[in-house]
């Protein structure tokens, strides 16, 4: 059989998991392009193994594609897959486990640097200067978050360790789930930036969560605010954030998802003024990337394909 594995960046897809004896398998280390490269590239491929959201599969790839039998994807969902389409076509979508700690280790790191000034300062110190400024401290701040599912809950954790006040919003959130955490719960998105010192959000990516993070929400930030995205890009608006930063509102931001990735070199995200000032730290979607999660992504992958060739259950993701 021949398998394919997609957008494998870091190239670490055969090292890290046992893919002998299940077929010919070819790595895609970049981007392949939009669908009608997809669908050339994967003309020959029986399995195609996919990393989270990176290359979508929609109804017109997986309708052209012949020889496709099974879909892999890493992580227990794939908004990116139609489902329907593969459905069809006979062909199951299986899906992984996923470690639950890494995102909200990083929205913690990004807190950090940006309250510390570290960036700023690092770059002091290798252009041959010292101090440039003071940093803040968390304690006594108030986190704000946006979302206090499984990662929002554990940003609460985190947030309460280093001795911050945790407030949080989100279309659903009750007061039951906020007494559960010991989290005060805001009225709205724009109390919750009016009075939070740091915003983090931590909500998946629906048509209900898709641009709700605005200009509205921006105009009400604290003076100060810092504001962390490590979610999914199109749940803000990133011209509003990049607006807002210039106004000051919020006083910086640490983003590490946007609407397109790869992001481009010429994307306005890459905003040279804002980072140079300090005000603004952008990552690639590290979110996830670690060798412990990776791992879990490809070892389950290799072994999701050797039981279905086997004809042994595999973890078929819902229709939905």
């Amino acid at each position: 059989m021949k398998i394919a594995i997609l957008d494998d960046y870091a190239g670490v897809a055969t090292s890290l998991a046992d893919w002998s004896g299940l077929g010919e398998v070819t790595v895609f280390s970049k981007p392949i392009g939009g669908p009608e490269k997809v669908t050339e590239a994967l003309q020959p491929f029986d399995i195609v193994c996919v990393m989270r959201e990176r290359t979508p599969l929609p109804a017109s790839v997986i309708e052209a594609l012949p020889n496709l039998k099974l879909i892999v994807t890493t992580g227990p969902r794939n908004a990116s897959i139609d489902m329907a389409a593969a459905r069809a076509r006979g062909i199951p979508v299986c899906g992984t486990e996923t470690r639950k700690t890494t995102t909200s280790e990083l929205a913690m790191t990004l807190i950090l640097a940006l309250n510390r000034q570290i960036v700023t300062e690092a770059q002091s110190l290798q252009d041959g200067n010292w101090q440039s400024g003071l940093g803040r401290d968390l304690n006594g701040l108030t986190l704000g978050l946006v979302g206090l599912g499984s990662i929002g809950a554990q940003m609460a954790g985190l947030g309460r360790a280093f001795g911050m006040n945790i407030a949080a919003w989100s279309q659903n959130l009750t007061e039951a789930r906020c007494a559960e955490l010991d989290v005060k719960r805001c009225a709205s998105l724009e109390d919750l930036m009016a009075t939070s010192d740091v915003v983090s959000v931590h909500l998946i990516l629906s048509e209900r969560s898709r641009g709700l993070i605005g200009a509205q929400a921006f105009e009400a930030a604290k003076p100060g605010a810092v504001f962390v995205n490590t979610s999914r890009g199109p749940i803000v608006d990133s011209a509003a954030l990049l607006e807002g930063l210039r106004a000051g509102k919020p006083a910086k931001a640490g983003i590490d998802v946007f609407d397109r990735e790869p992001l481009a070199a010429d994307d306005p995200m890459i905003d040279r003024a804002l980072i140079d000032q300090g005000k603004l730290l952008l990552t690639p979607h590290l979110g996830y990337t670690t060798e412990a999660t990776f791992r879990v992504f490809y070892g389950q992958t290799a072994e999701a394909i050797k039981a279905w060739q086997a004809g042994e259950p595999v973890r078929v993701l819902s229709p939905a």
